[in-house]
């Protein structure tokens, strides 16, 4: 599985640490971030991210920045990306179980032993595919086109 990373400066060490730690799991890393702390806007990097999930370069992405606000609402103007700011583990899991996204925002501010659960959980969990969440989706996907 290949996994984009996108960050602005205030994410540059926590990238560093999900770099390592998605290696270590044996997976494909993808730097779509800055690589330094110098400041820089990150809807600059969320895009790059969001035009590797469109074109199909990641499987997923994760974004971090200050909050993983910004992220997640500059991932979500692009077609086709659907990101869940998360902050726990059972976000993590409800956001692939329930909405099927494909990418999640999350804080520098994260300590490293959550950030590992939610990596985890959101890489592991599979869309459930029950009918009120397939139904739920096909109207989420809809609004793409409105």
């Amino acid at each position: 599985m290949r996994i984009g990373l996108a960050n602005d400066h205030r994410g540059y060490e926590k990238k560093q640490f999900i770099t390592n730690f998605l290696k270590d799991m044996g997976y494909s890393v993808i730097n779509y971030g800055t690589d330094s702390n110098e400041s820089v806007d990150f809807p600059d990097y969320a895009k790059k991210l969001g035009k590797a999930l469109q074109n199909k370069e990641v499987d997923l992405g994760i974004a971090i920045c200050g909050t993983g606000i910004g992220m997640s609402i500059a991932l979500n103007k692009m077609k086709n990306i659907y990101c869940a700011k998360v902050s726990t583990p059972s976000e993590a899991t409800l956001a692939k179980a329930h909405n099927d996204a494909n990418a999640m925002a999350i804080s520098e501010e994260m300590d490293d032993e959550t950030t590992k659960q939610v990596i985890e959980n959101f890489i592991e969990t599979p869309f459930s595919n029950v009918k009120k969440y397939v139904n739920r989706n096909k109207k989420i996907r809809e609004i793409n086109n409105d």
